[in-house]
C-alpha cells in the first residue's frame, strides 16, 4: 500500500504523450524543434543535425524528464501521514522548493540564467541549513561544507549579476564543498532509517552518474549536444533525490532518536 498522488503518473504520461509525437514528427520530419523544446527547454540551436544520434540523447533527456516527473510528484510512501515537528516540515519544504528551483533553471535558463542559478543556490543554502536540524550527526562539518559550497555560489552569482568579478578558483572551492555536503548528507541518510535506501541510491548516482556521463559523451560526434543532454540526466537525478529526501521525512521513524532533532 502507498500513499501516492495519482497526478504524478497523469502528468508523467501526459508529458510521455507530447514526447513521443515530438519523436515522431522528428522521424518524419527531421525536424528536432519540438524535441528539442521538450527536453532543453529552449529552441533549437543553429547546426544541430536531426541524426539518429542525437534523437536517441533527447529522447533519453526525455525519458528521464518523464521519469523525474513521476518520482517528485509521486509524493510520501505508505500509511497514514506521521505527526511531524516545526524542523521537519520546514526542511520538507525547503527540498521541494530546491526541486522546483531547479526544474525552472532548466525552463528559463535560456532567458535569465544567472537569475535562476542565484536563486537554486541561494534555495540550496537554505535547505543546507534547515537540514542540520533533522540529522543526529556530524551536523557542524555538513553545515561548514554546505554553508561554504551554496552558500558562496549565491554570492558569486550576486556579484556576477552586478558586474564584478570573481576569481575562477572561488568556484571551484564552492563546487568542492557543495560536492563533500552532498557526500556527508549521503552517509548521515545511509545511517538513518527515515530515508529509504532508494533515495540513498539515488544521491549516490547523482554524484557517480554525471562523471560517468562526461566520459560518454567525448566520443559522441556533437558533443555539445551531447553534454546538454546528458547533463538533463544529472539533473533529474538531484532533483528525484531532493523530492525523496522529503518523501521519506513524511513516513514514521522506527528508530527513537528525535530527542537531538528538536535541540538544534
Amino acid at each position: 500500500m502507498s500513499r501516492r498522488h495519482p497526478s504524478a503518473l497523469l502528468v508523467a504520461g501526459l508529458y510521455g504523450a507530447a514526447l513521443t509525437v515530438a519523436v515522431v514528427v522528428a522521424l518524419a520530419s527531421g525536424d528536432l524543434g519540438p524535441l528539442w523544446w521538450l527536453t532543453m527547454f529552449a529552441p533549437l540551436p543553429e547546426g544541430v543535425a536531426a541524426t539518429g544520434q542525437n534523437l536517441l540523447l533527447l529522447v533519453l533527456a526525455g525519458m528521464s524528464w518523464a521519469w523525474g516527473i513521476r518520482q517528485t510528484l509521486r509524493g510520501p510512501a505508505a500509511g497514514p501521514p506521521p505527526q511531524q515537528d516545526r524542523n521537519t516540515l520546514r526542511v520538507r519544504v525547503a527540498l521541494y522548493v530546491a526541486v522546483a528551483a531547479m526544474w525552472l533553471l532548466h525552463v528559463i535558463a535560456s532567458w535569465i540564467w544567472a537569475d535562476t542559478a542565484v536563486m537554486h543556490s541561494a534555495v540550496m543554502w537554505v535547505v543546507v541549513l534547515l537540514f542540520m536540524r533533522v540529522l543526529d550527526r556530524d551536523r557542524e562539518y555538513t553545515r561548514g561544507a554546505g554553508v561554504l559550497g551554496y552558500g558562496g555560489f549565491t554570492v558569486i552569482g550576486v556579484l556576477d549579476l552586478v558586474g564584478l568579478p570573481v576569481p575562477g578558483w572561488a568556484e571551484t572551492i564552492c563546487g568542492l564543498a557543495a560536492l563533500a555536503w552532498t557526500v556527508l548528507i549521503l552517509r548521515a541518510q545511509g545511517g538513518d532509517d527515515r530515508w529509504g535506501r532508494a533515495t540513498v541510491a539515488y544521491g549516490i548516482a547523482a554524484l557517480v552518474v554525471p562523471i560517468l556521463l562526461l566520459l560518454a559523451a567525448l566520443p559522441f560526434q556533437d558533443e555539445g549536444v551531447a553534454v546538454e543532454a546528458l547533463g538533463v540526466v544529472s539533473s533529474v537525478l538531484v532533483m528525484i533525490w531532493l523530492a525523496r529526501s522529503a518523501h521519506d521525512l513524511a513516513a514514521p521513524r522506527h528508530q527513537p532518536a528525535a530527542q537531538t532533532t528538536s535541540e538544534a
